[in-house]
């Protein structure tokens, strides 16, 4: 298996990269860093539904502390009047609550902290985009939101989740109708009491959205670009986020709120820093190439440049599957670090109690 091979060294594309295993944590349990610098060290995680052999210490071995759970909503297009209903009534567990329950239990027994972060899911478009026609369908699909919301929000409390996520990606929404979120908020606060985010596109207007008093975080979906060349060096990829961390800045110290990665990722491929939102599955893999290597300086740039930063919180990487192997995933261009070399770049950085003194040695 990639990193725990005798030479604790792999072949990564054209490039050798040395595994670095005295960052790895064996002890089967987090070391709580959180808990001293509120870092979120976190990994969007899936696939709980399976059999997986060891998957939470595979977590734990990589210094992930923060564990997104992400159940699905269904919506069938951009232009569905409302969600697909629960077969069960607000705060009747189902079998997939049944299953988030014992994970999250799980979890908890390593020492994870939990962010409960539904998604719509849509068969064709984009939740960013739904399109409806007037105020009375705007409500009949909001009515529905809700329903599956405070079900979501009465899971989290139940199992003691520490963040909760009122919505991703949902601006066309927010814009249509703001009084109706401010009454979600509310109602959500009456049956979860733990922290909230908004998880908002990295190219939304953070204007639009006037309920970040009431959020706790700053949420971001980070895919930000930052090359406009394939295959770029470390350097280049620092540079592209210095105007994104200026905006960044400003944003914190605007809202008074921390800014938190809600979700970020690049894929393994030559181009993942030019358009890294894209799926692997829409990138052409005819003209692109893969590239282990650009994910990994990806990933070392990103640390280099924000995770020190006091308005920071952290993020949530995109994705992570517990129940795949090293054949699955290695010599393919999508967004897991696992079994990669930005796998054990992350459990280094993750690994360290945050500070300056610490991390910039």
């Amino acid at each position: 298996m990639l990193g725990q091979c005798a030479s604790h060294s792999i072949r990564d594309d054209d490039y050798f990269f040395e595994w670095d295993m005295s960052v790895e944590n064996h002890t089967g349990k987090t070391k709580n860093f959180y808990s001293k610098d509120g870092k979120h060290r976190g990994m969007s995680a899936f696939g709980w539904h399976r059999d997986a052999s060891d998957p939470y210490d595979q977590l734990v071995k990589n210094n992930i502390e923060n564990v997104a759970i992400i159940p699905f909503l269904f919506q069938e297009t951009e232009l569905t009047k409302e969600l697909r209903p629960r077969d069960r009534d607000i705060g009747e567990w189902s079998r997939y609550d049944s299953m988030y329950i014992k994970t999250i239990h799980n979890l908890r027994a390593k020492g994870m902290h939990i962010f409960l972060k539904p998604h719509i899911w849509m068969r064709e478009g984009w939740r960013s985009n739904i399109q409806l026609d007037n105020k009375k369908e705007w409500s009949v699909w909001f009515d529905s939101y809700r329903n599956h919301m405070i079900h979501q929000a009465m899971l989290a409390e139940y199992t003691g989740v520490d963040l909760f996520c009122i919505g991703t990606e949902l601006k066309t929404s927010i814009n249509a109708q703001p009084e109706l979120w401010d009454s979600l908020i509310s109602e959500i606060k009456s049956v979860y009491r733990g922290k909230l985010t908004y998880a908002m596109n990295w190219d939304d207007e953070i204007g639009d959205i006037k309920f970040w008093g009431q959020m706790d975080y700053i949420g971001i979906q980070a895919y930000y670009p930052l090359t406009n060349n394939r295959n770029p060096s470390l350097s280049q990829i620092k540079n592209g986020w210095q105007k994104h961390i200026k905006k960044l800045k400003n944003i914190s110290k605007k809202y008074k709120k921390p800014i938190l990665f809600t979700e970020i990722g690049y894929r393994s491929d030559e181009i993942a820093t030019i358009e890294p939102w894209l799926w692997d599955s829409v990138v052409n893999d005819t003209t692109n190439v893969v590239s282990n290597h650009i994910q990994n300086l990806a990933y070392e740039a990103l640390f280099q440049e924000l995770w020190v930063k006091k308005w920071f919180a952290g993020m949530y990487f995109w994705q992570w599957h517990v129940d795949h192997d090293v054949d699955h995933t290695h010599s393919k261009m999508d967004f897991t670090p696992r079994y990669k070399s930005a796998e054990n770049t992350m459990a280094k950085w993750y690994g360290k109690e945050c500070s300056e003194s610490t991390l910039l040695k």
